[in-house]
């Protein structure tokens, strides 16, 4: 136990030791400045100075902009703004996709060709067929009333006749003869009508003007992209009135009748129907007599 106590002393004793810190003039040793330390002084003022160096540090980091010098360390700002970086990369590739489907559907009805060569829609109004034998088709009072009445404004009526379909009026571009029908298994997807050169051709529904350019197959062409992902198609036009980005009301003269382009043998409009990338059959839904 002595012994213990001993080196107990012995440690207190050195911790607590004076030591004399002099700071001297080279030339004239005269004595400048002087401290009085101890090992137990030195050891605690390098430990406060140490955790001090450390919160300094730290706080530096935190709050000041030098945190985004430090590899690995991203900022909230940073991360917000690749946050907002990421959804608008994620938007532009939904557009991007859109728009090459848009245009591949463009390139399918200018070439007048279908993908696999498979129809998968024969209607633009599948959805809408129901089973007649479900529906009681007895005439009432005033549905005879309202026949009348729609028969005497047909009458009166400055446009052709029309099929109307999920908000869409179709009406005929131009009266005529149809010298070829549409015919899936020839891949005419259009019909053919016959009529006088310089005939006006009319946006059989208003819509916007996508492609008004002369092609070597087939002349003048017009397409038109109207309501629900319908798209309507003239070739072989003489002349076009119209230009791309033009918006055209229903029934509004867009072309004439010519026989332009290689494929035509005589004045006629070859008229198509496009729905969601698959053409339809335009007597479907049109009257061109």
């Amino acid at each position: 136990m002595a012994k213990k106590g001993k080196k107990r002393k012995e440690i207190r004793r050195k911790l607590l030791h004076k030591y004399r810190l002099v700071i001297l003039n080279e030339s004239t040793f005269e004595e400048k400045i002087s401290f009085k330390l101890s090992r137990l002084n030195v050891f605690v003022t390098g430990s406060l100075f140490i955790i001090g160096l450390i919160g300094f540090t730290t706080l530096l980091i935190a709050f000041t902009p030098l945190r985004e010098y430090i590899p690995g360390y991203s900022s909230t700002k940073l991360k917000k703004q690749a946050t907002e970086l990421t959804y608008k990369t994620d938007s532009l590739v939904t557009a991007l996709n859109y728009t090459n489907k848009y245009l591949s559907n463009i390139r399918m009805v200018l070439r007048g060709d279908i993908e696999n060569n498979e129809m998968n829609r024969d209607s633009l109004f599948e959805q809408f067929k129901i089973d007649p034998s479900t529906v009681d088709l007895s005439p009432i009072r005033e549905d005879s009333i309202l026949r009348a009445e729609v028969a005497l404004e047909d009458k009166y009526n400055l446009f052709e006749k029309s099929k109307q379909g999920d908000g869409l009026v179709f009406f005929a571009p131009v009266s005529g003869t149809i010298s070829q029908g549409y015919d899936v298994q020839d891949k005419h997807y259009a019909v053919d009508i016959v009529a006088p050169k310089d005939t006006p051709v009319k946006a059989v529904a208003a819509g916007t003007v996508i492609f008004s350019e002369w092609t070597t197959e087939t002349g003048y062409v017009l397409i038109m992209e109207h309501r629900n992902g319908v798209l309507s198609v003239y070739k072989h036009n003489g002349s076009l009135n119209k230009n791309q980005g033009d918006l055209v009301r229903a029934g509004e003269v867009v072309a004439s009748v010519g026989n332009t382009g290689e494929l035509t043998t005589g004045p006629h409009l070859h008229f198509e129907l496009w729905n969601d990338g698959n053409p339809v059959n335009p007597t479907d839904y049109i009257d061109f007599n």
